[in-house]
């Protein structure tokens, strides 16, 4: 098993088990194992005790070989008492203050239980329609999603996964132009991904430049008429601003729908590559193509017939999974087993592109696309097909739908592409089918020791033709591209793009690709240069339309405080004017990390108008991490003061720039201390931001180093300080596994 660096870091902080002390109780091994054995048992029913023992063997060799790995849930809970092992669920919201207060309690255990959820709010009323119950005027769609944000906040997902929503509104409802605009300013509803539900009648009307209806769900009436063309445009300039909302085709998901007579689609999980009906639940897992490669007379290929070995273990695994889950509620274990829908997708696309010397942005890259995919998706069903002959087809199963194919299948859905983003930094690949954000980038800084981190492909290729050296990757972290560099030949250059070498037309044809044989949606995120215009996003969506996919989102970048990876800053550091104010934007879009267990730091002894107050600052490798103040015994205003400490502290855990902290407390006066003369402070705040920028000086060697070196809170991780990529709406640390939607 190779599991590197990173990978042990994840496993260790979110997937291993641990006593109540926080002391592990397995390895990676041990939990494969945890893993396979609970899974094998769903056939106990239809093998002998041998050949349970064969299954279980190889369902822990399909993981330790890092060949294939199930969502997260399953790796984290199977073999344990909590024993929930999905990641996507949907509920229904339905227009009355009980159903909707029913379904964020649902919500809430879910998101306990480590599953993720999504939600259409548009069969609530709209704001200011009649309440006849009360006699009052309804709220919402948006003010509800608030409510749901605020559980979602208050849950912990046992420490391992953080709540994730996706909020659908359909593009008819009357409240559409508040949605639309509803994460403006990045403060509110952090904890949801929104998209909005476009029609094909909404489609047909944004090509035709025409006013559509706008529909009170509550009386199913039309209220309204807005231009088509006008609301797409206002999609795309959110798009622009901050990467949300993205857009769902509704009734291209419905046309895709296995089971029709069982409702239709409303919304999908948060990531998007999940349809789900009310109450369903789908399992995901993910074969690493990086994996799938031989080399043959011709050069390396890929390897169809270790695929096709893999894809057949992998949906024997997932339709296990159903039997043996652990659902947070009854209804949810009732419609999943009635469909028994998985979702088998792939990791490590552009890993394997890299192997076989193919561009990411090219026809050759797009034929092997499909071909990998159509093969994946009829071994799949293939599979599918010789379990339901041992086991039976699933309950809902309607032959008129399979009848012109002439197959009976145990899974509705057999296919799905996620994002992938913790199990692709286990496995070490490129997640999902995304193209590799960077080459080489700078991970991480030790007294001023730079660590440069360099794609394993690209590295060995560049040894191997003998251009590396480190001042090479340094160049080329700092430059975040490999194109121009005279140093490299242009085959490689070729060969190696990276997400901003690859033109947006590119990011949606490959997806388009994958959407062809996949049954459910493909998660991906069209990544956009800073310089992209509203135009270009506008492109992408209508492109997105006309080629088949499902769904889109666009990422442009720098739009969102919480950045993609950032290429060129040393030490996760850079500049910052002294003195400045974080955007409020910013400060609400982090949750403080935790304490560190172990701090270093300095108490100081101050003397104040009313006494003495000793204030401690405290810093960990991340920087300074907190405050704590006590007063002497002549009394002061220790209450202040410790409040004034601990909401410091707070602030720096939650990332906010020393600087701009100490520029707030420096200069506060207090009447008992201006009082006196010789005293060095002019109040309690005032000592605090003195002592706080006294320690900083130390820790940088001089004054000037303190405004030279501050920290970028936007760009990196709130837990380890590393730097983040955002991929299907949410972002993702791929040093400490740290992901949040929204």
């Amino acid at each position: 098993m190779k599991l590197s660096e990173n990978a042990i870091k994840v496993l260790e902080k979110r997937y291993l088990i641990k006593d109540e002390n926080g002391r592990l109780l397995e390895d990676a091994d041990g939990m494969f194992h945890r893993v396979a054995k609970a899974v094998a048992s769903a056939d106990a029913p239809y093998v002998s005790a041998a050949e349970l023992q064969v299954l279980e063997n190889e369902f822990y060799d399909l993981m330790s070989n890092l060949e294939f790995l199930p969502n997260s849930p399953t790796l984290m809970n199977a073999g344990r008492p909590l024993g929930q092992l999905s990641a996507c669920f949907v509920l229904p919201i339905e227009d009355t203050m009980e159903d909707i207060f029913e379904t964020v309690k649902n919500a809430a255990l879910i998101h306990k239980s480590g599953g993720g959820t999504g939600f259409s709010f548009s069969r609530l009323r709209p704001k200011g329609a009649a309440v006849n119950s009360t006699g009052g005027v309804a709220s919402g769609p948006i003010s509800f999603m608030k409510v749901f944000n605020a559980a979602t906040e208050a849950v912990k997902q046992g420490g391992t996964r953080r709540g994730a929503n996706m909020g659908i509104l359909r593009v008819d409802h009357p409240d559409i132009l508040d949605f639309i605009t509803a994460k403006k300013d990045n403060a509110d509803i952090t904890n949801f991904n929104i998209s909005v539900g476009l029609t094909e009648e909404f489609m047909k009307a944004v090509a035709e430049n025409k006013d559509y209806d706008l529909i009170d769900p509550h009386q199913s009436r039309v209220v309204k008429q807005l231009n088509a063309r006008e609301v797409f445009d206002t999609v795309v300039d959110m798009a622009w601003k901050n990467g949300e909302p993205g857009i769902l085709f509704l009734d291209r998901l419905n046309k895709a729908n296995a089971t029709p007579a069982l409702g239709e689609f409303e919304s999908t999980n948060p990531c998007g590559e999940q349809p789900l009906l009310p109450y369903e639940s789908c399992n995901l897992g993910s074969i690493n193509l990086s994996l799938m490669t031989k080399l043959t007379d011709k050069g390396p290929v890929a390897d169809f017939e270790r695929i096709g070995a893999i894809v057949k273990k992998a949906v024997h695994f997932l339709d296990n999974v159903i039997d043996i889950n652990k659902y947070p509620l009854p209804e949810i274990e009732t419609t999943t087993k009635g469909t028994r829908k998985i979702g088998l997708g792939v990791m490590g696309w552009a890993d394997m592109l890299y192997q076989l010397n193919i561009p990411y942005n090219s026809e050759q890259a797009l034929a092997l696309a499909e071909r990998i995919m159509n093969f994946i998706q009829e071994q799949s069903r293939k599979a599918s097909m010789e379990l339901a002959e041992r086991k039976g087809v699933f309950l809902h199963f309607d032959k008129s739908i399979y009848k012109k194919q002439g197959i009976e299948v145990r899974n509705a859905t057999t296919t799905t592409i996620a994002p992938t983003g913790t199990l692709s930094i286990i496995a070490g690949v490129s997640s999902g089918i995304e193209p590799l954000f960077a080459l080489s980038y700078i991970r991480n800084v030790m007294d001023n020791d730079e660590l440069i981190e360099t794609n394993p492909i690209f590295e060995q290729v560049s040894v191997r033709q003998g251009f590396y050296t480190k001042a090479l990757m340094r160049m080329i972290a700092q430059k975040g591209t490999i194109q121009g560099l005279e140093e490299i030949p242009a085959a490689i250059q070729k060969t190696f793009v990276t997400a901003h070498d690859i033109s947006p037309e590119w990011h949606v044809k490959m997806q388009a690709t994958f959407q062809k044989y996949t049954d459910n949606a493909v998660s991906k995120t069209v990544n956009l240069c800073n310089k992209a215009t509203k135009e270009d996003v506008k492109n992408v969506f209508t492109l997105a339309y006309e080629t088949g996919c499902k769904g889109v989102t666009i990422y442009r970048d720098g739009s969102r405080d919480m950045q993609v990876l950032n290429i060129g800053k040393v030490n996760g550091k850079e500049t910052v004017e002294a003195g400045s104010v974080m955007p409020e934007e910013k400060q609400a879009f982090f949750s403080p990390r935790p304490r560190p267990e172990i701090t270093t730091g300095f108490t100081e002894k101050v003397k104040i108008g009313c006494g003495t107050i000793f204030i401690t600052v405290n810093y960990d490798q991340h920087g300074i991490c907190e405050v704590f103040t006590n007063t002497g015994r002549a009394g002061g205003c220790p209450s202040q003061s410790e409040a004034t400490a601990r909401l410091v502290s707070i602030a720096l855990r939650a990332g906010i720039d020393a600087n701009s902290i100490i520029d707030q407390l420096k200069g506060i006066r207090c009447h008992s201390t201006i009082r006196q003369k010789d005293l060095k402070v002019l109040s309690c705040p005032d000592a605090i931001g003195k002592v706080i920028e006294k320690v900083m000086k130390l820790q940088n060697g001089d004054a000037l180093a303190t405004q030279a070196a501050t920290t970028v809170t936007g760009n990196d991780c709130p837990e380890c300080g590393k730097t983040v990529e955002h991929e299907g709406g949410c972002v993702i640390c791929r040093h400490c596994g740290f992901s949040k939607c929204g």
